[in-house]
C-alpha cells in the first residue's frame, strides 16, 4: 500500500494475509524521503527513505518529501490547493506533470513524483524480500477509488522503477 503518509507491505499466502514489519518491528514506513548529493557522483542522489527521512524533516525541509502521492498524474496548477502545505517547492515538469525542485549543494536537481514513490516502494520492496527469504518482483500496488486513469498510471510507473511489476 503506497500511502500518503505512510505505506505497508502485506504478504497472502498459506499462514494467511500479514503485514510484513521491519527490523524494529515497525508494521508502516513513512511515506518520506529525504534526498542529499551522492559524493561518489555528481549526477546520483542519495535517498534515505521511511523513519530517518521523516525524523530529519526539520533540519532539511527543502529536500525531504513527503505526502507526494498527492502530486501524482497532476498538473503542477490541479495540485495547487495541496502546495500551500508542502515546505519543499513544486514546479511543472514534462508534459504538465508536478515535479519537485530540491535545492542540493551540487545544484538544483528536479525528480517526479513517481521517482519519489519508486524509493518509497524499493525500501518495501527490500523488506518484503528479506523477509520472505526471495527476490520480490511482483507486487499488488493499490491505488485509491476516486484516481483517474493519469493517477493510476503514474502509480504504476514507480514500481516499475523500483523493480517491481506491477500485477494486472
Amino acid at each position: 500500500d503506497l500511502g500518503t503518509t505512510n505505506s505497508l507491505v502485506a504478504v497472502c499466502d498459506d499462514r494467511g494475509p500479514r503485514i510484513i514489519a521491519d527490523e524494529q518491528g515497525r508494521p508502516l514506513l513513512p511515506s518520506v524521503v529525504r534526498y542529499e548529493a551522492d559524493p561518489t557522483s555528481p549526477v546520483r542522489l542519495r535517498a534515505v527513505v521511511g523513519h530517518e527521512a521523516r525524523r530529519s524533516a526539520v533540519e532539511h525541509p527543502l529536500t525531504t518529501v513527503s505526502s507526494v502521492k498527492r502530486l501524482m498524474g497532476r498538473s503542477r496548477a490541479h495540485a495547487a490547493p495541496d502546495l500551500l502545505y508542502l515546505p519543499y517547492r513544486v514546479v511543472e515538469g514534462e508534459h504538465d506533470t508536478a515535479r519537485i525542485a530540491l535545492p542540493l549543494e551540487t545544484g538544483e536537481r528536479v525528480v517526479s513524483p513517481q521517482e519519489v514513490s519508486a524509493h518509497i516502494l524499493g525500501a518495501l520492496r527490500e523488506r518484503a524480500s528479506r523477509a520472505l527469504g526471495t527476490e520480490v518482483r511482483r507486487a499488488v500496488v493499490t491505488v485509491p477509488a476516486y484516481f483517474g486513469d493519469a493517477q493510476r498510471q503514474a502509480t504504476r510507473d514507480p514500481g516499475r522503477l523500483a523493480a517491481v511489476e506491477p500485477e494486472p
